[in-house]
């Protein structure tokens, strides 16, 4: 199962979306407070419909409270659009946490430090990085391909 975590999300649409593909695909949904909407916001439940009492979900008041429950940092991949390693590039395996920074910055500079993996979703020059949800949904389509695979 994969752990898809989100910090500091701000729109609740996406995070309704991210939940329903965490569903679809088995993975685990981690959340990292503080929060652009309320949990409960009539948004978040229509992107994730009906889907999110079958929902795998956990939230945290910050970075720190979820590090605790990180048992292997070398399986932390966090997702940035000025990484030089492509998320083709690497080896991702069943457990692996898979981190989205928030839509408008993405991931601080100090959760970046925390952490070796760093990768990007190949993209053209004409944009500078995806929407939240379909980036999530590039990088778990590739890491499952790639679990499935052996």
């Amino acid at each position: 199962m994969l752990n898809i975590v989100l910090v500091e999300p701000e729109i609740p649409n996406n995070t309704g979306n991210i939940g329903r593909l965490c569903v679809g695909t088995e993975s685990r949904l981690h959340l990292i407070h503080p929060f652009g909407f309320v949990i409960n916001d009539k948004n978040l439940k229509r992107s994730g419909l009906d889907y999110w009492i079958h929902l795998d979900v956990t939230e945290y008041q910050n970075i720190a409270e979820w590090m605790t429950q990180i048992q292997d940092k070398s399986r932390v991949f966090l997702m940035s659009s000025h990484a030089e390693k492509s998320i083709y590039e690497a080896n991702f395996q069943d457990g692996d946490w898979l981190v989205f920074g928030k839509e408008s910055v993405g991931l601080s500079k100090e959760v970046l430090a925390q952490f070796e993996n760093h990768l990007t979703i190949p993209m053209s020059t004409l944009i500078r990085s995806y929407n939240i949800a379909n980036s999530v949904a590039f990088v778990v389509g590739e890491a499952k391909r790639q679990i499935n695979l052996r």
